[in-house]
């Protein structure tokens, strides 16, 4: 265990250049005490790492020094082409890019990290939309991309809910893939990073001149709190139901896994009939009208009074759309 930390603090050094103990700390998830104590090792090994002393100091390596060591266990480099989406990289014009970087680093591996690579290439893929839609199409992706890596301002339509188009100038500070739909995350001229989909991007240029980063801005903090916010906000209401017996996978299919499991951890006992009474999270009442028409016969909205009046409305509509003439049958 501690071979392995050894080689991630001297690693985190040549990729960083210089870092404090207690930045060291944090990555390893050590006490600043331990890291101490390692580079105390590597330096007896005879690995060069010098301290810098003052207010801003730290550890380096000697400039120009490189470890050989591959570092690379055979599950390691195997993981590494699980992390290889086709899809993506297409989309960013990184394909062949990234299918020459694949081919140079199977060539580099000993002969059993490559075998196994190989192995889990050939019999693991990944494919990132979902089967009841496709992935967003993106067609100003490139541009979008560009001002990402190259901290240019971008000016662009954008379509927000609904028919309105607005034209924004932003800061891009980065690109995430959720579920097959890409989201950039951007500043507007004084105003704090949002979130915009891709694909309602409308036409995007790139603007002269260059904008500065935020030092320490975390793209993946910042998507982790937006997701959590986001959950947060999608359920404003709630509904009272009933739910039959066996109907629980069902539910779970059709309003999603985490409102179905809050709602059956909190649910009533059983009826004489194994009907159960729970209070399902829900968007909105007229989504949730929309929703839970699809579990049929086996779900009944209890409350609250107008959503159940809008079931009762759907239903009703729906008897007398069935309750006419029978349609003649389509000719080919």
């Amino acid at each position: 265990m501690r071979a392995g930390r050894l080689l991630s603090l001297l690693l985190l050094l040549q990729t960083r250049g210089h870092m404090t103990a207690t930045e060291l700390s944090r990555e390893l998830e050590v006490s600043v005490r331990t890291v101490y104590r390692d580079v105390e090792a590597l330096s007896s090994a005879g690995v060069p790492v010098y301290a810098d002393r003052g207010p801003a100091g730290g550890y380096r390596l000697l400039d120009g020094y490189r470890t050989r060591l591959n570092g690379l266990t055979a599950e390691e480099a195997s993981s590494l082409f699980l992390a290889a989406l086709p899809g993506p990289a297409a989309e960013l014009g990184l394909a062949e890019v990234a299918a020459a970087a694949e081919l140079k680093m199977l060539a580099a591996l000993p002969p059993e990290p490559r075998s196994h690579a190989s192995r889990m290439r050939q019999r693991f893929l990944l494919d990132v939309p979902g089967w009841y839609r496709d992935a967003d199409e993106v067609p100003w992706l490139g541009p979008v991309s560009d001002a990402v890596w190259d901290e240019r301002w971008l000016r662009m339509v954008y379509r927000r809910w609904g028919p309105a188009e607005v034209e924004r100038e932003v800061r891009p500070y980065g690109l995430v893939l959720k579920g097959g739909s890409w989201y950039m995350i951007a500043a507007p001229e004084g105003a704090e990073p949002r979130t915009y989909r891709v694909s309602r991007i409308l036409s995007a240029e790139l603007m002269p001149g260059h904008f500065t980063r935020p030092e320490g801005f975390d793209l993946a903090g910042f998507w982790r709190g937006y997701a959590s916010e986001f959950k947060e906000r999608m359920y404003t209401a709630e509904a009272l139901v009933r739910l039959a017996p066996g109907a629980e996978g069902m539910l779970r299919v059709t309003v999603g896994n985490r409102p179905a499991e809050t709602a059956l951890e909190t649910a009533e006992p059983p009826d004489a009939d194994g009907w159960r009474r729970l209070r399902l999270p829900v968007e909105s009442l007229r989504h949730a009208c929309w929703l839970l028409l699809r579990m049929g016969p086996d779900l009944e909205v209890l409350g609250p009074p107008e959503l159940r009046d809008h079931m009762t409305e759907a239903v009703t509509r729906l008897a007398a759309l069935y309750d006419g003439p029978r349609p003649a049958p389509l000719t080919s």
